[in-house]
């Protein structure tokens, strides 16, 4: 009798439940809270304060009940007290207004002022012509993960603020902030792990510029991991191995492009292009590839 060998265990590298607790921890550094052990870990997002209602606290029990269940404490959500549920509340009042929108006329006088003071340049101005970074709101300055703040509510189910997101020192004394914080070294291991799992994949792997792909794909997440809400989705994984897709085909078809320019110029000047446009509409047998002086099609 001939034992076949056992297939070797499925490794599950990356999940969302890990993804998800290094996104919570990592915004919890741009953060202020009362107390930051008991206060960071909301148990439901709602869009406003007014959201705060019998039914929203029934189901932030059960939340609550659920996750503590993961940790091994078994607990009857009809036992936790109002008074130890944690409201994660979406809020833009703390974040200052955006700048007043230029003008025609005044933003030819502010390009011509940027190529003047290039040096000038602030981070978010250089990346935005390498990183697609979206903006969340018009009308407010530009951060990099959604705005919110964490209440709880009192004996007479009054609520109260306990934490608010991209604040710098205390509620009364403190300011908004978007620059004192930064993502968990943990977090940006798994961006650098996706990215190099994924450039492995068949339909990536076998381009010279592979480790450009990967440099890119990694820059665009850095600038968009910590945007991922919670409030819509519990897949992290896929939004951002979306954001990496994106990133190489960016950088595939920027190649592309400069691929075409470069045979353009050859075959202008006489010279061989690549294999590529040599073969271009040739069933790309190996017969086919051409040789000698290229004949240019552009008027000398």
């Amino acid at each position: 009798m001939t034992l076949l060998p056992k297939a070797a265990p499925r490794v599950n590298y990356l999940n969302n439940r890990d993804i998800l607790k290094e996104i919570h921890l990592s915004k919890n550094n741009y953060c202020w809270f009362r107390d930051r052990v008991n206060d960071h870990q909301y148990d439901i997002i709602l869009s406003s304060v007014d959201k705060i209602n019998q039914r929203t606290i029934a189901e932030a029990r059960r939340n609550r009940a659920d996750r503590l269940k993961r940790e091994g404490i078994i607990l009857d959500p009809k036992k936790i007290p109002n008074t130890d549920i944690v409201f994660r509340v979406s809020c833009w009042d703390h974040i200052p207004k955006a700048p007043k929108k230029l003008t025609k006329a005044e933003q030819k006088k502010q390009k011509l002022e940027d190529i003047l003071d290039l040096d000038d340049a602030t981070e978010d101005e250089l990346l935005t012509d390498i990183v697609e970074i979206p903006v969340l709101d018009m009308n407010h300055v530009r951060v990099n993960f959604p705005p919110f703040e964490h209440y709880r509510i009192d004996e007479d189910k009054k609520p109260y603020i306990v934490g608010r997101s991209h604040w710098k020192g205390d509620l009364a004394t403190g300011e908004f902030s978007k620059d004192h914080g930064d993502m968990t070294k943990k977090l940006a291991l798994m961006f650098i792990k996706l990215c190099e799992r994924y450039a492995t994949r068949s339909n990536w792997r076998g381009y010279t510029y592979n480790e450009e792909m990967r440099g890119q794909a990694l820059l665009q997440l850095s600038q968009i991991g910590l945007q991922f809400d919670e409030s819509k989705s519990q897949n992290p994984f896929a939004y951002y191995t979306a954001a990496i897709t994106n990133s190489f085909t960016r950088i595939l078809n920027i190649e592309k492009k400069n691929q075409n320019i470069r045979d353009d110029i050859l075959e202008i000047n006489g010279l061989n292009p690549s294999w590529t446009r040599q073969n271009a509409g040739k069933g790309g047998s190996s017969g086919s590839y051409m040789s000698g002086p290229v004949v240019s099609s552009y008027e000398e």
